[in-house]
């Protein structure tokens, strides 16, 4: 119960996001091969009950509670750290949050939403984010590594259904991973598709943390131009996903407590941690003792160091 809301994080999309992780860690419909937080622990396609909305609802007016006022969230955004459809209770939990006054977003990765209580329960978001990495069933394969169950086609048809019901502001995000979806004619393709969808912005974005599988390298520079160029040839509001979020991390004042709880779902860049650390008054020993102790591990990729939370240890902050 303890990481059920985690932030505000800075994001790319949405300003400061207030996390809520309303499913178990990585139980998720997928495992894709770019996950930022590891590989699926258990992978399954059927709607299950996990938390109560209503403690939910609580962590969160508990957190809003303790925010100073220039750190209160933009949105709460329900991005756990597996599937958020998964959760049977996800229309009841997304009204309970709107009833913050805050608005509420969804980032999915659109495996369910063939179904029609899944699209039902969406509609009372006011963002929903849709994972359209490509329309190409092999490419799906090999990135999304999706339940045996799940089938693309009907999830492309849901995507399709949802567009056309879903009256909050509709966004799908693209990742392109080099040499598996990043060629022109897969782009054209899937750029046709999303133009049948017209969301509000298509996103297309690269792996900028570490990866659940190795071997996974983000598009090119070059590759990224050639897609936004399609994807804006086929009409489409396009924005690339590429940026870094910054450093923006609010605390709660305990700087344990707070890096355990953001990098359970949001690896973050060791310049983040030295912010959090001087915003929390704690020293680099702080840091070692959480290393010795495997609470949370050092990874790096692309250039970059990260931290991320140990989830195969107990960790008392």
């Amino acid at each position: 119960m303890e990481h059920l809301v985690y932030g505000p994080v800075p994001s790319r999309r949405l300003g400061k996001s207030l996390g809520v992780n309303n499913i178990p860690h990585k139980v998720c419909s997928y495992s894709c091969a770019y996950c930022q937080v590891g590989k699926a622990v258990s992978i399954q396609a059927g709607r299950s009950v996990f938390y109560n909305p209503s403690d939910i609802e609580t962590k969160v007016r508990e957190r809003l509670t303790e925010l100073k006022l220039s750190e209160k969230p933009d949105y709460i955004t329900i991005v756990p750290d597996g599937e958020p459809t998964l959760d049977l209770n996800l229309g009841i939990l997304i009204k309970k949050l709107k009833s913050t006054g805050i608005p509420v977003a969804v980032i999915t990765n659109s495996s369910l939403l063939d179904r029609e209580d899944v699209r039902m329960d969406l509609m009372s978001a006011d963002y929903v984010s849709v994972k359209a990495d490509t329309i190409d069933y092999d490419q799906w394969k090999s990135i999304n590594r999706p339940y045996k169950t799940l089938k693309l086609e009907a999830i492309l048809t849901g995507i399709r259904k949802l567009s056309d019901s879903f009256e909050g502001k509709l966004v799908t995000e693209t990742m392109l991973v080099k040499h598996i979806n990043d060629q022109e004619n897969s782009l054209n393709s899937l750029a046709d598709f999303l133009g049948q969808i017209g969301p509000d912005i298509a996103y297309i974005a690269t792996p900028t943390r570490p990866p659940a599988f190795q071997n996974i390298v983000p598009a090119d520079e070059r590759t990224l131009t050639i897609a936004f160029e399609i994807f804006k040839r086929h009409h489409l509001n396009t924005e690339l996903l590429t940026g870094y979020e910054g450093n923006q991390f609010s605390s709660t004042g305990n700087f344990s407590t707070d890096l355990l709880s953001i990098t359970a779902v949001h690896p973050m860049r060791e310049e983040a941690v030295m912010e959090l650390m001087r915003k929390t008054g704690a020293s680099q020993n702080d840091l070692i003792q959480m290393l010795v102790s495997g609470s949370i591990r050092k990874v790096d990729f692309d250039d970059h160091h990260y931290y991320l939370r140990a989830f195969g240890k107990k960790s008392n902050p």
